[in-house]
């Protein structure tokens, strides 16, 4: 392959992202170890998720007006490398005056403020690359459902080195270096791409009012767009419903489950055993994706999803809890890779930072709505009603899914580069292709 040839592949893309997220694996693990050790309160390490988990969606608000402005790829390499820095100061801030739950926000909400417009510019450039390399059929599909795939696999992997490196090092700060080197990396890999993948649309000079005035309308425009069009929007909520059902189903049921069961180790096996499941889903939608209909893919995906989940919710017996996650990982990664190339699909490339950035906005979101609540349930009225509700949420989440005029046509979208989406993101947006219609 020549070099440009590797330049505009999508293999060093995926190398940049995979990088990335086992560097986030690795800090999701070492932080709220760090945070314990050093404060000794369970309610700090508590305080640090849900302070950045909060940052990170407030900054996912604005952070598609930066990845719609300056080059993509430009965004993504300062984000790691700044991503880096923060995490390398915090070894050094305790070295000189030790430290507390106070740098540990600080720098923990610096670094989700920093992370999330990479994140966003990072999912960009993949569309493009997919482009710049060729124009078979299909080919975007395959390469988000690789990408699916070794998200998964790095939800495996991250925090099991972190859980190594902690087992060798101990919980010190120091092991955040490796987080740091690979965030480095990351960025070094992403210089690699073609330039051309992160290059966006020459905008006009701004209309009266002057830039404040422009980037409230990009950002208003893109929320219109996503809430016009049914099938991001469609694509949006069912996401954000998976996300809010599973996070509770990880954080709150299963653990206490295996707990009261006696039987704690089988927490991380059944978590292994969801991921595992994601795993082969992806694979079986990358190897299939172009033979089999999406909306088969979406279809039973939604059904295995809600058939898990009744299963799941049951509680009734460990071992088939732990089967049953296996199969909502399973059925939920095509449904995932599904939802994902159809959000590109129909969203404009000039747009596409701000629509996916109010996406990931509200996917983070979503586990705020059911974490608290479900805790609640567990609490006042036992565990078994809390795997219920879980359940009836996944039902309903699929039954909707199912029956929504939005995902019944799921082939052959309209290009919407095509319908008059030109560089001047000033002027009003152009007519939404919307699904079904």
């Amino acid at each position: 392959m020549s070099i440009a040839g590797v330049r505009r592949s999508p293999a060093v893309w995926l190398t940049s992202y995979g990088l990335s997220l086992l560097g986030k694996g690795i800090a999701a693990v070492v932080l709220p170890l760090l945070v314990l050790e050093r404060t000794g309160d369970v309610l700090a390490a508590g305080v640090l998720a849900s302070v950045t988990t909060a940052a990170s969606a407030l900054t996912g608000l604005v952070s598609g007006l930066l990845v719609d402005r300056v080059d993509r790829r430009t965004v993504a390499v300062a984000s790691d490398l700044l991503g880096a820095v923060s995490l390398a100061a915090l070894p050094l801030v305790d070295l000189l005056w030790g430290l507390n739950l106070g740098w540990f926000l600080l720098f923990g909400v610096l670094g989700a403020m920093i992370r999330v417009p990479g994140m966003t510019a990072q999912e960009t450039l993949l569309p493009t690359l997919v482009r710049l390399g060729g124009t078979e059929p299909r080919r975007l599909e395959r390469w988000v459902a690789i990408r699916e795939n070794l998200g998964n696999v790095l939800l495996l992997a991250g925090p099991g080195t972190g859980g190594l490196l902690v087992g060798m090092l101990g919980a010190t700060p120091t092991v955040l270096w490796v987080t740091a080197v690979t965030s480095v990396l990351a960025a070094m890999t992403t210089l690699v791409l073609d330039p051309r993948a992160g290059r966006i649309a020459r905008r006009a000079r701004e209309a009266t009012g002057g830039a404040l005035r422009a980037a409230m309308s990009d950002l208003v425009a893109s929320w219109r767009f996503l809430a016009r069009n049914r099938l991001v929007l469609g694509a949006t909520l069912v996401s954000a419903a998976l996300v809010a059902v599973l996070a509770s189903l990880q954080t709150t049921v299963l653990p206490a489950y295996f707990i009261e069961a006696d039987l704690p180790a089988l927490t991380g096996l059944t978590l292994s055993a969801l991921a595992g499941g994601g795993v082969v889903g992806s694979a079986l939608y990358a190897a299939l994706a172009g033979r089999v209909p999406r909306r088969v893919w979406f279809v039973v995906g939604m059904l295995g999803f809600g058939v898990g989940f009744a299963l799941v919710g049951s509680l009734a017996a460990p071992w088939l809890v732990l089967a049953a996650a296996a199969l909502v990982g399973l059925t939920n990664a095509p449904v995932a890779a599904v939802l994902g190339v159809l959000t590109i699909e129909a969203t404009p490339d000039a747009m596409r930072g701000r629509v996916l950035g109010a996406q990931n906005t509200l996917v983070l979101a979503a586990p705020a709505l059911t974490g608290a609540p479900v805790a609640a349930v567990a609490s006042a009225a036992g565990l078994g009603v809390a795997g219920i509700v879980l359940a009836a949420l996944a039902a309903t989440t699929a039954v909707i899914a199912l029956a929504s005029p939005a995902f019944r046509k799921l082939e052959g979208l309209a290009d919407p580069d095509d319908v008059g989406t030109g560089p001047d993101q000033t002027a009003p947006v152009p007519p939404v292709p919307v699904a079904g219609s």
